[in-house]
């Protein structure tokens, strides 16, 4: 099922909770703005194109809550919604991307307000079901790429519960395995979240891929033994040049890849890269909450000392040096990243 969808009965967004995964699977409901963007916030939703599709529904069900009388009004009240979406979470771009496509389709309507209100909503629809096929191409392009045989890291969690449904990086090696190749993964924990162990383990199991589940340090030492042939992550923005910002832990993982001769790839719709930005340190990169870090527990005791302080950044910047291409859904783009974009995005 999709991580994300509109519930026509109940005129509510519904969500899986991934803060609750792998022990438990629930899906909760939503019925204004303001609790999509805590949801975003508190990660009950992520990845950079699930929280694009949760920002467009969240822009769609703050039009049916205002209760504006002109369209003047309604773009005003749109506009402050789409400030509180934005703040949610500023690394990914598909966010502020969704917001904007929707606000750009209010500015441009004409009709009434109760037209305009079933216009977003559709256009929120329309924005998950592209997503989907969006993550069919990009999985089918990257496919292509993997071998029978092949051992693959991957980190973080780039699969159907990081978008609307399929996956990005994951949902290459999906792709893959219904391809009939014999792929092994190695899974990246991927701290302090373990969206690695977590969620990418679980949709493994989902898809019958086999797995191991290694601690993000432990990859250096598979790779210098010449187990991997491939490293695989998502990106929640990309910049111009090819930096690539995503789950801390790329770019040390990059590095290995790069120093022991093996290719890593980003898995990233076009959607993703952000061509007004030049170079990836002027991306945005969230810091959360020192509990996330702290709090970790050890056969029920806490791990670090009482007092203890931390620094959670959650992103980094891998050096677009490191990567060897981006498969996107037009097909894989390989350096000179700043030249090959643009000549993909003209066609």
């Amino acid at each position: 099922m999709r991580t994300i969808t509109w519930n026509d009965d109940n005129q509510v967004i519904q969500m899986i909770d991934q803060r609750i995964l792998p022990q438990e699977f629930k899906i909760l409901s939503y019925d204004n703005h303001e609790d999509v963007a805590d949801a975003i916030q508190t990660m009950v939703i992520r990845g950079a194109p699930a929280i694009g599709a949760a920002a467009a529904f969240g822009m769609a069900i703050a039009a049916k809550n205002f209760g504006a009388s002109d369209l003047d009004e309604m773009l005003t009240d749109l506009r402050n919604a789409g400030e509180t979406l934005n703040a949610a979470r500023p690394t990914a771009v598909n966010l502020s991307w969704a917001v904007r496509r929707m606000l750009k389709a209010a500015e441009d309507f004409v009709g009434s307000v109760d037209e305009l209100r079933e216009h977003l909503l559709n256009l929120a629809k329309r924005i998950a079901d592209e997503d989907v096929e969006i993550n069919k191409a990009l999985a089918t392009h990257g496919a292509a790429l993997i071998e029978d045989g092949d051992h693959i890291i991957h980190h973080c969690n780039t699969g159907a519960l990081a978008t609307v449904d399929w996956g990005t990086a994951l949902g290459v090696i999906r792709m893959a395995h219904e391809q009939g190749k014999n792929i092994h993964v190695f899974v990246d924990e991927t701290r302090p979240r373990l969206q690695g162990a977590r969620l990418t383990a679980w949709e493994l199991e989902q898809y019958g891929v086999p797995y191991d589940i290694i601690t993000d340090n432990a990859a250096g030492y598979i790779m210098r033994k010449g187990l991997v042939q491939k490293v695989l992550f998502g990106a929640d923005r990309v910049a111009a040049n090819g930096d690539v910002a995503n789950k801390i832990g790329t770019y040390m993982l990059s590095l290995a890849a790069y120093d022991n001769g093996v290719p890593a790839y980003c898995a990233v719709p076009i959607s993703t890269i952000d061509l007004e930005l030049e170079r990836g340190d002027l991306i945005p990169i969230e810091e959360r909450e020192a509990g996330e870090v702290l709090d970790l527990k050890l056969k029920g005791q806490r791990v670090t000392p009482e007092g203890a302080t931390a620094r959670n950044f959650a992103f980094d910047v891998t050096p677009y040096r490191l990567v060897a291409g981006w498969i996107t859904e037009k097909g894989v783009i390989y350096p000179p990243f700043s030249e090959n974009v643009q000549a993909v995005m003209k066609k």
